[in-house]
């Protein structure tokens, strides 16, 4: 019986106040939409990133005739795969036999290969890190000398670097417009349903004048602001499935997409609102409602 006093009192009050109802739900679905475009975008963004630094590989480059005077032998490039093997940064370990070397540089290049007397290049290993800031560490570790048969050791240092800076930079934008954002949709709902409670400030003390309880009167109030904060954020909710479905695809209609970035998945970013708005929604009416319960 209670339960039903409730919603039935939450209703009525929804209905006689539709304005304050309509400008609490449409400042939920504002907020909401802008955070879900930010998740969608900051998400993809740091993706990509993650899958550029995936792309950061240490290069070994072993002695031939023509750079030491002496080619590298096969004990040498066993020796070699086994330390490097045994460093804790390392995922893989790929050799790259000079044949293998010359192949793709012709599938590359044509031009370049079209005149050569022979093959010039060496037997190689390319060294996948398990996280791409580990490229320069690994570079530092792996055995390089002539004692060791390796001529050069590579991992394109500047690049490495512009690439992990720009990582770093997109992972602390993301991480800053997010919470940026969950501060500004809490305070403009919370600021919104502070002003419909305000409105409202006579029928409450009304109410604890003939007797109400603080939960009493709270109850319909943080129904109210759950119900704005679930509308608010499923009216989000369709209007990202919309954008997604109808705008994106004639947008981006002539990107290819890379199958290692993607944005998060869109049924956890609708929970993620749904959620968020309803918690909103219900604290917000019940924490604004406390100052005007004090009579």
């Amino acid at each position: 019986m209670r339960t039903r006093t409730l919603f039935a009192e939450a209703w009525r009050s929804l209905a006689a106040n539709a304005s304050t109802t309509l400008a609490a739900t449409m400042t939920v679905l504002i907020a909401m939409f802008i955070l879900g475009l930010s998740i969608g975008l900051g998400s993809w963004a740091l993706s990509w990133s993650n899958h550029v630094k995936q792309q950061l590989v240490v290069h070994a480059y072993f002695c031939t005739e023509l750079s030491c005077g002496k080619a590298a032998t096969k004990a040498q490039e066993e020796n070699f795969a086994n330390a490097v093997s045994r460093i804790p940064q390392v995922k893989s370990v790929k050799f790259i036999s000079k044949a293998e070397a010359l192949k793709l540089m012709q599938k590359k290049n044509p031009e370049l290969t079209d005149s050569l007397p022979g093959n010039p290049l060496p037997d190689a290993f390319e060294i996948t890190p398990k996280r791409g800031e580990d490229v320069e560490l690994i570079a530092s570790q792996v055995p390089h000398g002539k004692t060791a048969g390796v001529e050069r050791v590579n991992y394109g240092k500047k690049t490495a670097k512009r690439i992990l800076r720009v990582a770093r930079v997109i992972e602390i934008v993301f991480l800053l417009a997010v919470a940026v954002l969950l501060v500004a949709a809490t305070l403009l709902i919370a600021n919104t349903i502070r002003l419909s409670i305000f409105s409202r400030r006579r029928e409450i003390e009304v109410m604890k004048l003939v007797g109400a309880t603080n939960w009493f009167v709270r109850g319909p109030f943080m129904l109210e602001g759950l119900i704005c904060g679930l509308a608010g954020s499923v009216a989000a909710v369709i209007l990202l499935v919309l954008g997604k479905e109808i705008a994106l695809p004639a947008i981006l209609g002539h990107i290819n997409e890379s199958s290692d970035a993607h944005a998060l998945t869109f049924a956890w970013t609708a929970l993620i609102l749904l959620g968020f708005g309803v918690l909103i929604g219900a604290a917000g009416s019940g924490v604004t409602i406390r100052r005007f319960l004090k009579i």
